[in-house]
């Protein structure tokens, strides 16, 4: 009888695991490319690496298939024995009509090792997928990678808190204003700054105003930037009544746990949307872009927040991020959820 194949075993000593973050933030940049096309699916990246160099690479294709780890060993082909796969989130560990789980792709290809940025919180998946890998022979570690956890936000946001992502925009003057007291709110911000506010549009799943915003202003809301027109996010407006044609009504903040296949949520105002998001708790992440001109007595960007105290309003918000816009600034907030007692 011809005797077994040998067991899967290391050539090389392992990578440094700096070298493993930068391998995971490199697919975590790749992972950026699906979204939101690979809605329902997460936006996952997968990079092959053999002695230093990439020979395969995939990211979520639109709507979900293929995975990216099925793209990236297709690529790679005979170059993947021995090599290294970086992948986002852990590879999927059922079948569907779609396709063969990647756990299994994984576990049938000639790879030396398997290195995850996340474990999938899906329960199909948890922690099955890297078992599977592992039963086969290929050594399979888990190594936290902010970036990777970061372009999954808000597919982990969905998984684990039960609603999505959410980024509050507001476009102001110096002193906070969004309009001038009569109403008048016309391109507070320049060309630049709009371009980017597209740009984060366009990475989103929906995208809410008020009703009040939506009746004074009637938005468009879309994508305007050339080769991004599909990616207009489905629109939603905050209103207890129902909502014009166009557009799906969302009752509450809080209803954004019945918006079951949205990962990312973009809100846009008005004042008393942002209060409310703000207010409750489910604001992740603040774009506040500011224009250089000063308004004076005009419409606060932001409605009453109902602090009893101004301690109360301090270190609720951390600064990520700090660019130009042209002559605009844009600051880049992330939320700092607040310690247990």
């Amino acid at each position: 009888m011809p005797r077994p194949p040998p067991p899967k075993q290391h050539r090389k000593p392992p990578l440094s695991a700096s070298e493993d973050v930068r391998w995971l933030a490199a697919a975590a940049g790749l992972a950026a490319r699906g979204r939101p096309l690979s809605r329902p699916n997460p936006a996952v990246g997968a990079i092959v690496v053999h002695d230093g160099k990439v020979v395969g690479l995939g990211w979520t294709q639109p709507g979900g298939r293929p995975h990216a780890e099925a793209q990236a060993l297709a690529m790679a082909g005979d170059r993947a024995a021995g090599a290294t796969l970086y992948v986002t989130l852990e590879p999927c560990a059922h079948d569907s009509a779609r396709g063969p789980s990647c756990a299994g792709l994984v576990a049938a290809s000639p790879l030396a090792r398997v290195v995850v940025a996340c474990d999938d919180p899906d329960p199909r998946t948890a922690r099955q997928g890297m078992e599977a890998i592992r039963r086969a022979g290929i050594r399979v570690e888990v190594i936290r990678s902010e970036a990777a956890e970061e372009s999954l936000a808000g597919y982990l946001s969905l998984r684990r808190r039960g609603r999505p992502y959410v980024t509050l925009k507001l476009a102001t003057s110096l002193d906070g204003c969004i309009a001038l007291a009569n109403g008048e709110s016309h391109w507070i911000t320049g060309a630049a700054a709009r371009a980017h506010c597209h740009a984060m549009r366009a990475k989103s799943d929906a995208i809410l105003v008020g009703g009040g915003t939506l009746r004074a202003d009637a938005p468009r809301l879309d994508v305007r930037l050339p080769g991004l027109e599909d990616r207009s996010p489905d629109r939603w407006v905050l209103t207890r009544g129902s909502a014009p044609e166009g557009w799906r009504p969302l009752p509450s903040p809080e209803a954004i746990a019945e918006l079951a296949d949205v990962q990312y949520l973009f809100v846009e105002g008005g004042a008393a949307t942002a209060a409310a998001f703000l207010a409750a708790g489910l604001v992740d992440r603040l774009l506040l872009y500011r224009a250089p001109i000063l308004i004076g007595s005009g419409l606060p960007g932001i409605g009453d927040l109902g602090l009893a105290s101004l301690d109360d309003a301090h270190g609720r918000w951390r600064l990520e991020e700090r660019r130009r816009l042209g002559s605009d600034t844009l600051d880049v907030y992330s939320h700092v959820p607040c310690s247990p007692a």
